[in-house]
Parts: structure tokens; C-alpha cells; sequence
């Protein structure tokens, strides 16, 4: 019979923590604006990560050994030493992106107990923030390929509803590993010839330097995107295609497949009854999905900033149009990617979920005031990683103030100074910095949540665009804003 007494023991070890008498390590963190003391011997006990690191680090003059981890959050790493030593990671009140964060952590660690109870956590209890925020978990996990529940969930909707990922802009830019793991499925609800096609997508792109026009490729290109998609091509059900399919699809492509699969599928489809020598893989299998039921419950409405008669105004400005469009032919469907009530103020979020968006428009509703402010941009949210801010160059941008409350008129400032239209800030700054019009209007927060300090901009002397959508302060904080892909419907 053994006696057990965790608790205590937990108490102890957060004590120890807490002792700043008897550490042997510094632990850096926020590009060392913030530290953490711990001692060697339990951060190697309890953590296969620390225990190679602290190897390799040679003590200082005081006999302390420092880590530097300037990309991890105070907060974050505050939850993991207290998991280290005591065993205890306090959610209450967490964000889900927090908690998101904290499992990356936790795995960069090799903290499997962490990481796994996190991870069912997501999958139980945050369901509908998975789904707001799919194409950011979807990419990470297969980016880092140890979350195989978070895969299996994030693939079980795919299957169902595939235009979320081979739909979207960046589908070229998607992991190999995520990639292959779709085509293995039998229930992925695409038409065969729809996935080679996006097979052989995908390929090209993985390598520009293959001529645009196929009949100029050599033996030599073909052998290259064969290399390319030797992973993918053993999916796809060929013997599934109709004569017209193989034709106008795989006969253009023939000599990326084995000679003998090529025999096997041209004897297959003059006599089906005949063996052939290549492995036949299933037909897909079509899901039955019944209809939602009706409701007569009121639709929510897709913004908690503007209104209808606002996205057909902007809607116009995008097409430069000079009278509004109505509200009952507004030509753009607004996508929320995300919302600052739902998904957090930090800086770091606008970039984490809107990255790679294209076609966006940003709504700040002002703190204190009836002032509803954003801006356009045409092209896309990217991420600098080589140490610098880079400007967008494009004439379609603009800023602008919406009527609104005791705002009588809405008004629009289109760029003047299309080399300055739009920033995208390096690595080191996104977690202060949001989205960036020129200098003429910005989202900004040294605290790292845009609703504590008042550092948001508008200029009140336009530089970079035609007029200042403010005459008021230039400063100001915020309540609320939203971030809308907009698209030009079918």
C-alpha cells in the first residue's frame, strides 16, 4: 500500500520556485525585457528539452547558466515552470488562443503530459475558436507534425467541406505531410479528376522555373514534377476516371505515373473485367449529409461595427464607383477573419490570422466616441522575417471614417504615394504592431493589447494618402475592431 501526497509535494516545488536564494539559471524571455530564476536539476528532471540545452551552456561568473527565449511571452512561460514544479496550469479566464500557444510550447518542450491534455482540451471544450481560426491551426500543426488528434480533427472537416483548403489562396503554399494525408482519405468529398487537378497544381508551384506552356516541357520537367509528387501520385484513384477524365487530365501529365500503371489504366478502361498489376485503390466514399433543419430564428448579423448601408459603401469605393451600391446588390461578401471580442486585442493575433489574406478591410470602432475607422488593402497581410519592415506598392488602397452616430459624413482618403500604400512589419514587431496604412493610420500598442493604451494613429495631416480621416486627436484607443476578407461573389 502506497501513501500518496501530490498536493504537498506540488506546494513545495511552487515554493521553490518562488525562492530566489538558490537558483542556478536564468531564463530570458520577451526579447529579455522579462526573466525567470529556476534551478538546473528540476528543469532537467522534468523536461528532456532543458536537459539538452542546459548541457550546452557554459555558467557565467556567478555559476548561473542563462537561457535566452525572446519569442515566448512572460505569461506563457510563467504557466510552464509552474507546470515544471508544481504540476499546475491554471485556464481560468484564458484565451483560446492562450491556450493554443501554450500547447506549441509545451511540445517545443517535450512536455507530452502537457501537450496531450491541452490538446483534448482544444478538441473538447473549443471547438467553434478551431473552426474561426482553421486555416492558422491546420498550417501549425502540420508545420510541427506532432498533434495527430488535432490533425484527425482538422481533416475529418476537411473531408467534408475540402474548399476550405483547396479553395483558398495560399493552397499552393500547403505542407507536403497535409497534403498527402488528404489524399489518403476515402471519404474526401471531391470528384477525382477535381483532385488531380489540384495535385498537379500544387506541383507546378512547388517549382516556378517549369515553362507555362506543357507542350514546351522537356522529358526532363516531367521527371522533375514526378520527383515533386511521388508522395501524392500513389492516391489517387485512377481506375475511378471516366475515359473522357484520363484523356483530358492524365494523358497530358502520363509520363509523371509509371509506364505499367499507365498500361493498366488504359487496358482497365477497354476491359474493366481483366486483372491489371497495379494496386486498385477504393472509389471515394460520398457522404449522405442531411439538410439542416429550418429555423425561423433571425440570422446574426455579420458585423458588430458597421452595418449593411456601410459594406455597400465601401463596396463602392473598392470599384471606384461614384453613386452607392444598394444594400440589396452589394457585389462582395464580408468573410470575418477576425474579431477583437472573439479572438483578442494583441498585436501578434492580426498577424497570426490574417497572414496571407488578400482583399481585406480593417473596422476600428474609437473608445469614447460614435468615430467607426479602417482602411483597404488589396493585396496581402505578409510577415517579414529577415529583420525589416517592407512597404506595399498599390494604387487600390484607402482609409477612410464612416457616418456613424453624430459623424454626419463618411470619409474616404484613397492612397496619394502608392510606394508607401502599406507596411508589413518584421518578426520583432509584430507582437506591438498591428495593421499599418502608411503612416497615416495604425493600430499600435506598446502593452501588447490594443484596448489598454491609447497608441492607435490617425493623422490629422494625411502623408501618404489623399486627406486625414480624423480632425480630432491623433491618438486614440479602442472598443472593438474587425478584419473582413472581402470577395467579389460568383
Amino acid at each position: 500500500m502506497a501513501l500518496k501526497f501530490f498536493d504537498k509535494l506540488s506546494q513545495n516545488f511552487i515554493e521553490l520556485l518562488n525562492d530566489k536564494d538558490d537558483y542556478n539559471v536564468i531564463i530570458e524571455v520577451e526579447n529579455k525585457e522579462k526573466s525567470f530564476m529556476a534551478h538546473s536539476n528540476v528543469l532537467k528532471c522534468r523536461s528532456p528539452h532543458f536537459r539538452k540545452e542546459l548541457e550546452n551552456i557554459q555558467p557565467n561568473e556567478n555559476n548561473v547558466k542563462i537561457i535566452i527565449k525572446s519569442s515566448i511571452s512572460a505569461q506563457i512561460f510563467d504557466n510552464i515552470l509552474k507546470y515544471i514544479y508544481g504540476g499546475i496550469v491554471n485556464l481560468e479566464n484564458a484565451e483560446t488562443r492562450f491556450i493554443f500557444d501554450l500547447m506549441l510550447v509545451a511540445n517545443e518542450y517535450k512536455l507530452e503530459e502537457l501537450t496531450n491534455r491541452l490538446e483534448t482540451l482544444l478538441i473538447d471544450t473549443k471547438t467553434s475558436w478551431l473552426k474561426a481560426h482553421f486555416s492558422l491551426v491546420y498550417r501549425t500543426i502540420f508545420d510541427i507534425q506532432n498533434f495527430k488528434k488535432l490533425e484527425n480533427y482538422c481533416n475529418d472537416i476537411i473531408v467534408k467541406y475540402p474548399n476550405l483548403i483547396f479553395d483558398s489562396s495560399d493552397f499552393t503554399s500547403l505542407q507536403e505531410s497535409a497534403l498527402v494525408s488528404l489524399l489518403k482519405r476515402d471519404d474526401l468529398q471531391m470528384k477525382e479528376f477535381e483532385i488531380w487537378d489540384y495535385v498537379i497544381k500544387w506541383g507546378i508551384f512547388q517549382n516556378p522555373t517549369l515553362p507555362t506552356n506543357l507542350e514546351e516541357w522537356s522529358k526532363e520537367n516531367f521527371l522533375t514534377l514526378k520527383t515533386t509528387l511521388q508522395q501524392c501520385l500513389p492516391f489517387i484513384r485512377y481506375f475511378h476516371l471516366s475515359t473522357y477524365e484520363v484523356l483530358d487530365k492524365i494523358k497530358p501529365y502520363k509520363k509523371i505515373i509509371d509506364e505499367q500503371l499507365w498500361e493498366d489504366i488504359n487496358q482497365h478502361l477497354l476491359a474493366p473485367e481483366r486483372p491489371v498489376k497495379s494496386i486498385i485503390l477504393p472509389a471515394r466514399i460520398v457522404l449522405v449529409t442531411d439538410l439542416p433543419p429550418r429555423t425561423n430564428e433571425p440570422k446574426e448579423h455579420f458585423s458588430t461595427i458597421i452595418s449593411e448601408d456601410h459594406a455597400a459603401e465601401i463596396s463602392t469605393w473598392i470599384d471606384r464607383k461614384t453613386t452607392n451600391y444598394p444594400t440589396t446588390n452589394i457585389p462582395y461578401k464580408f468573410e470575418l477573419i477576425l474579431r477583437g471580442t472573439r479572438d483578442g486585442f494583441a498585436p501578434q493575433t492580426f498577424w497570426d490570422i490574417c497572414q496571407g489574406h488578400a482583399g481585406t478591410v480593417v473596422l476600428v470602432k474609437i473608445k469614447g466616441t460614435d468615430e467607426i475607422v479602417g482602411g483597404y488593402n488589396p493585396l496581402a497581410w505578409e510577415c517579414n522575417d529577415n529583420g525589416y519592415n517592407s512597404w506595399m506598392n498599390t494604387n487600390d488602397s484607402f482609409i477612410f471614417s464612416l457616418k456613424n452616430g453624430n459623424i454626419q459624413n463618411s470619409i474616404l482618403s484613397r492612397v496619394k504615394n502608392p510606394q508607401h500604400a502599406i507596411i508589413n512589419r518584421c518578426k520583432n514587431q509584430r507582437n506591438q504592431w498591428g495593421p499599418c496604412f502608411g503612416a497615416d493610420f495604425y493600430m499600435y500598442s506598446p502593452q501588447t493589447n490594443f484596448t489598454l493604451d491609447n497608441q492607435c494613429y490617425c493623422r490629422t495631416s494625411a502623408l501618404y494618402y489623399e486627406r486625414s480621416i480624423r480632425t480630432s486627436s491623433q491618438n486614440f484607443s479602442i472598443v472593438n475592431y474587425e478584419v473582413f476578407k472581402v470577395a467579389r461573389k460568383s
